[in-house]
Parts: C-alpha cells; sequence; structure tokens
C-alpha cells in the first residue's frame, strides 16, 4: 500500500488542523493505521492509532482528549483531527499502516510510511 500525508501548515496555539492519510495500491481495510511525528532535533514518536475497521483507536498522553483519530474505508483515508493545538505539537507528522491490524506505539511494527506533512503551532 502506498499512503500519502497531507494537511499540514501554520496555525496558532489553540486552533485546529486535520490531517489526511490517503491510501492506494491495495485494499486499505487490510491495514491498522498509525500517526506519529517527528520534531526538530527529537526522535519519532507515536500519536495514535486506528483499527482496520475504525472500531478501536489508541492515543499518545500527550494528544488524548484533543486529537481524534478516524477513517473512512470507502475514501481509503484516515484523519487526524487536531484540536487545540500547542507549540509543543510542531512536528512532520507521518502516517503508518501495518497489515497485522495491532494498534501499536511503535513505528517498527509499521511497514508502509507515507512521506510526511508538516505541522507548526506558532505562540
Amino acid at each position: 500500500v502506498q499512503l500519502q500525508a497531507s494537511g499540514g501548515g501554520l496555525v496558532q496555539a489553540g486552533g485546529s488542523l486535520r490531517l489526511s492519510c490517503a491510501g492506494s495500491g491495495r485494499a486499505f481495510n487490510r491495514y491498522a493505521v498509525g500517526w506519529f511525528r517527528q520534531a526538530p532535533g527529537r526522535e519519532r514518536e507515536f500519536v495514535a492509532s486506528i483499527s482496520r475497521f475504525g472500531t478501536a483507536t489508541y492515543y499518545a498522553d500527550s494528544v488524548k482528549g484533543r486529537f481524534i483519530v478516524s477513517r473512512d474505508n470507502t475514501k481509503d483515508t484516515v484523519y487526524l483531527q487536531m484540536n487545540t493545538l500547542k507549540p509543543e505539537d510542531t512536528a512532520v507528522y507521518y502516517c503508518a499502516a501495518n497489515p497485522a491490524g495491532g494498534l501499536y506505539s511503535s513505528a517498527l511494527q509499521y511497514d508502509y510510511w507515507g512521506q510526511g506533512t508538516l505541522v507548526t503551532v506558532s505562540s
């Protein structure tokens, strides 16, 4: 499966953005999808994940209650709605897919990656 993340941009603190991850190439509902982010000088970190059919989700503590992950398999797309953004949310955001279907927080469990989209939150 090929993945393409989009929707990043510049937003003020307290604002919102919605990221999209579009899949192509194989049946998208075969894959659980995770979102990760990487800030300058920092390691890539887990943000959120969603099961194959969207019935289960998992969030990092740092975004719980602010971010919502969802998917529309009719459009082969996973979304990350980001609310109440903070400057520390600034990073390149990546989506990734794993065929095992687990809600993994480790990047090592994901086989396919999108190219990343930059989110910048100004204070």
